[in-house]
């Protein structure tokens, strides 16, 4: 009997230590904006000519990261690696319109047992719900009434939150904000863009659903001010992969792969600071972990940046990696694999179906056309361009230099067979830790896609 008491009174006292956890005020809420397809270069914050006044206010706020990178330049892999902090292959959610395997451990996982709400607000894009039990609302952007009443009912409760929200902009149709802000014959465009009328259309409309975007974020933001909790959540901020414009999203070039981070966090993170430590979507989850102190419920790809943001260290890794796969993307090739490894000075690229031609949803758009139309005529640098597009060979090697669209294509260059080779080899050990077989997992990839995915208002 005696016994029995002491294990009901130790059941009693962990149970009350696990409310005192779950009403903690000291755990400081998590709230991740994201966008959909945005080219982070593009935004003022970065250069770039979009107005983002609203970006610009975090980076003077937080810390502005320069070296952030995703796993895979489409949306679907994307969101899957975000919120497991796996890398693609691993998780089973490698090709679009993907799935991550059962009895993967996403982030809700991680904290609702430490008493947080898990909530997720506009794209989705993610399956199946056994693996991301969020708190559901919106459908192709954030709900900012639900986000309201979550912030309200947190307070109120003494529970932290965790929110993604979650944008659909500026994925095309690019149909939203005010592009006459942006006069097509008046703005500039990157240099791996080719100038015809179209391109222009394209960017000044692009740019306008930008702005667009950073209204949202401002929206989110003063929704923390009007709960006065702002002092005590940490915000990320981040542009997802790359925009459908030539060269960017569906390719592991910087445009569609390198992404905007800036995260704020207030008494912790040195306001208006910036670096240029390696970081990827990998290591978001076990860098919010480990700002909260709590340990990780599974195995997990990521290591935690918290060091560099609280200014403690200046470097977190040494390689980033990329994946690309064209099945399940309209208009794409039948087998078209892409690896990829990156540092801070060089860039490995390996195209696995070299043989084969590149396509996708790109190539049918009416900037990737105004450029065949413009080869077809006789224009030398269209014909480069295109040319470069179509067909892959077997292995890019560049210099980091901010001119990587210069194609100076080093792969068969003596004087860097030394760094290939190395590059080489970290790439061939992180395919083999994932169990990616190459062009075998290519071909694998329509065994990982949802069957009955719900159609969505952008594609």
């Amino acid at each position: 009997m005696k016994c029995r008491r002491l294990f009901l009174c130790l059941i009693f006292a962990i149970s009350l230590a696990l409310d005192a956890s779950a009403s903690d005020p000291s755990l400081p809420n998590i709230v991740f904006i994201n966008a959909d397809d945005l080219t982070h270069s593009d935004l003022s914050v970065y250069g770039g000519q979009a107005h983002t006044p609203n970006f610009e206010r975090l980076a003077s706020e937080g810390m502005q990261f320069s070296n952030c990178f995703q796993a895979a330049p489409m949306c679907s892999p994307t969101r899957h690696n975000l919120y497991t902090g796996i890398y693609p292959v691993k998780s089973g959610a490698y090709p679009n319109h993907t799935f991550a395997k059962e009895g993967t451990k996403s982030i809700v996982h991680h904290l609702k047992p430490l008493g947080y709400r898990v909530a997720l607000s506009g794209k989705r894009h993610i399956a199946p719900e056994t693996v991301f039990p969020f708190e559901y609302s919106g459908k192709n952007n954030p709900d900012m009434e639900v986000i309201d009443q979550l912030m309200a009912e947190s307070k109120a409760a003494g529970t932290p939150f965790c929110l993604f929200a979650c944008s659909n902009e500026p994925h095309t149709p690019w149909d939203l904000g005010d592009s006459s802000r942006y006069p097509a014959d008046e703005i500039e465009l990157p240099p791996y863009l080719l100038d015809t009328p179209e391109t222009r259309k394209g960017m000044s409309d692009y740019l306008a659903e930008i702005t667009y975007y950073d209204g949202q974020v401002g929206q989110l933001l003063d929704l923390l001010e009007k709960h006065g909790i702002a002092d005590n959540t940490i915000v990320m901020l981040s542009s997802e992969q790359g925009s459908s414009m030539p060269f960017a999203k569906w390719t592991l070039y910087d445009p569609g792969l390198q992404t905007a981070l800036i995260v704020r966090w207030p008494g912790k993170i040195q306001p208006g600071s910036s670096t240029d430590a390696l970081v990827e979507y990998v290591d978001v989850v076990p860098t919010l972990l480990d700002a909260i102190g709590a340990e990780p419920v599974g195995d997990m790809d990521g290591r935690s940046f918290l060091p560099v943001l609280q200014g403690e260290a200046t470097e977190h890794k040494t390689h980033v990696y990329g994946i690309m796969t064209t099945k399940g993307i309209i208009n794409a090739s039948e087998a078209f694999g892409i690896r990829s490894v990156r540092t801070k000075n060089h860039h490995l690229i390996v195209n696995l179906h070299h043989e084969t031609q590149f396509t996708n949803a790109c190539t049918k758009s009416p900037e990737f056309l105004s450029w065949v139309a413009k080869a077809e005529s006789g224009d030398a640098r269209a014909k480069t361009l295109v040319g470069h597009y179509h067909y892959r060979p077997a292995a890019e090697l560049y210099e980091v230099t901010g001119e990587w669209h210069g194609w100076n294509n080093l792969a068969e260059s003596e004087s860097h067979a030394e760094i290939r080779a190395a590059l080489q080899d970290k790439l061939d050990a992180w395919m083999q830790d994932q169990g990616d077989l190459g062009i075998q997992t290519e071909l694998d990839a329509p065994r990982h896609q949802g069957k009955n995915r719900k159609k969505k208002k952008k594609p």
